[in-house]
């Protein structure tokens, strides 16, 4: 069965367990979210719920967004994503999803923006290599070097690691193991690191990987 939810990176910490082995763990508040439109196979060709999340207000949305909302009849949600199910029929406009939806030892994927980084040089951006450091080598040593043919084709190609913007796009980790999960407060502690800086929303959804 496929589960999901939009949640909230709260920070990083570390539990133990039962033979007194630390886990580093990253706590993420998973919901409450709710049902804001289901699509069939029927109807749209695929099967898919979209879920809403985080109360906003109203004067907040767009015509658009909002008029969304309220056809769903559900509080105003600042964040909306659509995730796909192979079922829909056990899902109704409204319906509350809450951190429960996970249980110990489930397998997920994370999805969010990892931290912007800004514009970075070659090496940090790709683990290039520098430059020998004597014989006159000039000040290029963390440059990327050439990389263009003589003549032909004059140009170089596209996909060719360089300088520019670093971080700040969005990065799933796969296959990560849901080591606790707290009803009453819809927090979830998930084993490793997750993308993204404190606060920022990622997606859940269980992992590909064991489907």
């Amino acid at each position: 069965m496929v589960k999901a939810l939009i949640g909230k990176k709260v920070g990083m910490t570390q539990i133990f367990d039962e033979n007194g082995k630390v886990i580093p763990v990253t706590v993420i508040e998973a919901g409450p979210c709710v049902v804001v439109q289901k699509k069939t196979e029927e109807n749209d060709g695929y099967n898919s719920v979209q879920l809403g999340f985080q109360d906003v207000k109203e004067r907040k949305l767009t015509k658009p967004e909002l008029g969304h909302i309220k056809k769903a009849g559900v509080a105003a949600k600042k964040y909306l994503k659509e995730f796909r199910f192979e079922d829909t029929s056990t899902f109704n406009i409204g319906d509350e999803l809450k951190a429960d939806v996970f249980a110990e030892g489930d397998k997920i994927d994370v999805t969010g923006i990892s931290r912007g980084k800004g514009f970075s040089g070659v090496i940090k951006r790709h683990g290039a290599a520098r430059t020998a450091t004597s014989h006159g080598g000039g000040p290029v040593h963390r440059h990327a070097g050439s990389m263009g043919a003589g003549s032909y084709p004059g140009r170089i190609f596209k996909g060719k690691i360089g300088a520019g913007q670093m971080g700040n796009i969005q990065v799933t980790v796969q296959n990560l193991d849901v080591v606790k999960v707290d009803p009453e407060t819809n927090m979830i502690a998930v084993r490793g690191a997750i993308p993204g800086p404190k606060s920022g929303v990622v997606y859940l959804k269980n992992t590909v990987k064991n489907a």
